[in-house]
C-alpha cells in the first residue's frame, strides 16, 4: 500500500505540476493585464495633470497681463484728463500781460510737463510734416502757399500726446490743401 500511495503521490505531484503553471500563467496574465491597465490610467492621469497645470499657468499669465494692462490704461486715462489743464496754462501764459504772473504760470507749466515726462508722455508736434491720421486729426484745410506742398501740417490747434506707440490724444491740426 505504501508503494501504491507513493505512486499516487508521484502522479498527483506530476498532475499538480502541470496544473500549477497553467494557473500561474493565467494569474500572471491577469495580473499583467491589470498592471498594464493601471499603468495606462496612470499615464492618462499624468497627461491630464500636465494639461491642467499648463492651462492654469496660461490663465495666470493672461490675467496678470490683463491686470497690468488695465492698470496702465487707468494711469493713461488719468494723465489724459490732465491735458486740458496744460492747454489752459499755455493759453493763460500767452494772454498774460503781467511779467510776474507769467513767470509763475510758466513754472506751473514746466512742472506739468515734468509730470508728463515722468509718465513717459511725449507731445506730438507734426508741424511741417505730412499729415498722418495715426497721430493727428485734421480740423481744417487751408490753401497751400507758393512753394508749399499740399497735405502738410501747417498749424497745431490742440496739442496731441502719446505714450510709446499709443496715442493718448490726437493733435488737432490745420493742413494745407
Amino acid at each position: 500500500m505504501n508503494e501504491e500511495m507513493e505512486v499516487k503521490t508521484e502522479e498527483t505531484v506530476v498532475e499538480e505540476t502541470k496544473e500549477q503553471p497553467k494557473e500561474k500563467r493565467s494569474k500572471t496574465k491577469k495580473l499583467q493585464e491589470e498592471y498594464d491597465k493601471l499603468l495606462a490610467e496612470a499615464e492618462d492621469s499624468k497627461r491630464k495633470w500636465y494639461a491642467v497645470t499648463a492651462e492654469y499657468e496660461n490663465y495666470r499669465r493672461r490675467t496678470q497681463n490683463q491686470s497690468a494692462q488695465r492698470y496702465a490704461d487707468g494711469r493713461n486715462d488719468v494723465v489724459a484728463s490732465l491735458f486740458p489743464i496744460g492747454d489752459n496754462l499755455e493759453r493763460a501764459i500767452s494772454s498774460c500781460t503781467d511779467e510776474n504772473t507769467r513767470q509763475g504760470l510758466d513754472m506751473v507749466l514746466k512742472s506739468f510737463k515734468k509730470v508728463l515726462e515722468g509718465e513717459g508722455v511725449e507731445e506730438i508736434d507734426p508741424i511741417g510734416q505730412p499729415f498722418d491720421a495715426g497721430v493727428a486729426e485734421a480740423i481744417m484745410a487751408m490753401p497751400a502757399g507758393e512753394g508749399e506742398e499740399s497735405g502738410i501740417v501747417k498749424q497745431v490747434y490742440v496739442k496731441g500726446y502719446k505714450k510709446g506707440d499709443k496715442v493718448l490724444r490726437y493733435a488737432q491740426v490745420i493742413v494745407t490743401q
